[in-house]
């Protein structure tokens, strides 16, 4: 996601052979200068993250005869180079994923170091973590990832102002949304803004809607690569759900011409032209410095809502967990490399730096350091969600297999563009399985 310090949506898709053969060369020039008592770190080129990365390589090395070395790699193409690198025999010694489908055939293929037994070892280190972001991370049921920053639940925001004057409550179920969008819409407010010119920001309806029809294991099932999985009565009825939205004007008449740069979407909610914006975390920093008095006084933000017969519990989220630091099983220093996570993943140092930058980390007892954020009224708020959460989904187009994740994405836009019903969205996503 662009204005975000992640951008994640950006690496769809793998390079030709002609690209990948030069990615090659740029994995052997990163590996090739530790020596052999030095183990890679490969993380994105982003200032803000490795300013806690670096102190965590710092104080690792103090005490270390292996010494860690931080390789940071532009984010355009850098699953790219990641997947050439892991078919290579210059692997990364520790690397920086999403979790999910970012890893998963790395992991069945045998390449990574299962961190199960560490775990099972280590409670105390375990324990350290957020059950529902762990779990996230996980692949066939075993633990490939530590997280390594903080945690990004998509939120139902709202316009408190714009509540006010339509005398309507935060939803709290799927009728009461409803209800909203058909008063917004009666006194000429987009219920819901939507840069749908991005398919991607449309994926958050069929996540929650999914999950809080049919539970988290239609979807997990789906992400496994199960039979028919698609199937799945739950995904047909969000589909519908989704449709009837369109067609109630709960997006508007222009949202397919709006797109994510530029923060049009944004934009509409904090001018009070949109009511509701169902929006990753990093939504509500994007306001605090595009529309800070927006933010300081009208942007409210709750939960997305349950829905009337939904076996999904309504305090589970979807979003990005966190991000995850796996360990190749090639690497000449497993141990140290192990060592290292278990050392900084959840030292104090290392949380605060993330809280300090304006994340909030997956790490269990932050209540009483909360001050420390760089905004701590909404640190909690995050936390609190995610703490109390049963179930953590991660993003489907990157819990899915690549190859999978755009067609996903196309039959989405065409949902929203009236151009596909649930049947068809089923039948293009059984056909990419």
């Amino acid at each position: 996601m662009v204005p975000q310090p992640l951008p994640r949506r950006s690496f769809l898709g793998l390079l030709g052979a002609g690209v990948g053969a030069g990615l090659v060369g740029c994995g052997t020039d990163a590996t090739s200068n530790g020596g052999d008592e030095t183990f890679q770190v490969w993380v994105l080129q982003e200032e803000s993250q490795n300013v806690a990365h670096q102190g965590a390589v710092d104080r690792f090395n103090k005490n270390s005869d292996v010494k860690a070395r931080l390789v940071p790699s532009p984010n355009d193409g850098y699953t790219d180079k990641l997947h050439v690198s892991m078919g290579s025999s210059n692997k990364p010694d520790v690397f920086y994923n999403w979790g999910g489908g970012s890893i998963r055939t790395y992991a069945r293929d045998g390449l990574l170091v299962d961190l199960t037994p560490e775990f099972d070892k280590d409670p105390a280190w375990k324990d350290k973590f957020l059950p529902s972001v762990l779990e996230a991370g996980t692949i066939d049921g075993k633990f490939y990832g530590v997280p390594a920053r903080g945690m990004q639940p998509i939120i139902l925001f709202y316009n408190k102002k714009v509540f006010a004057d339509l005398n309507v409550q935060p939803p709290r179920t799927w009728n009461d949304l409803l209800t909203v969008v058909d008063r917004a819409k009666g006194n000429g407010i987009i219920p819901f803004a939507l840069a749908g010119g991005d398919a991607w920001t449309e994926l958050v309806w069929p996540e929650y809607l999914v999950d809080r029809i049919g539970g988290p294991d239609v979807f997990n099932d789906i992400a496994a690569g199960k039979k028919d999985a698609w199937k799945d009565p739950a995904v047909s009825k969000a589909i519908d759900m989704i449709r009837d939205l369109v067609q109630r004007g709960g997006f508007g008449d222009s949202y397919a011409s709006v797109r994510w740069d530029g923060a049009g979407a944004s934009t509409l909610i904090a001018e009070g032209k949109a009511a509701m914006h169902l929006m990753g975390s990093w939504e509500y920093t994007n306001q605090v410095t595009d529309q800070p008095e927006y933010a300081k006084t009208n942007q409210g933000f709750i939960d997305f809502p349950t829905v009337e017969g939904g076996v999904g519990d309504p305090k589970a989220i979807v979003g990005n967990p966190t991000n995850y630091f796996s360990v190749s099983k090639d690497s000449k220093h497993v141990d140290a490399a192990v060592k290292f996570l278990k050392q900084e993943m959840a030292s104090t140092a290392y949380v605060d730096a993330w809280l300090k930058a304006g994340d909030v980390p997956a790490t269990t007892g932050l209540e009483d350091r909360m001050s420390k954020a760089a905004d701590p009224a909404f640190a909690k708020v995050v936390y609190d969600m995610v703490n109390d959460a049963p179930t953590f989904q991660l993003s489907w187009d990157q819990a899915i297999e690549k190859a999978q994740a755009q067609p996903m994405l196309d039959a989405l836009s065409k949902v929203f563009l009236g151009r596909l019903d649930a049947a068809g969205f089923v039948k293009a996503n059984e056909d990419a399985a």
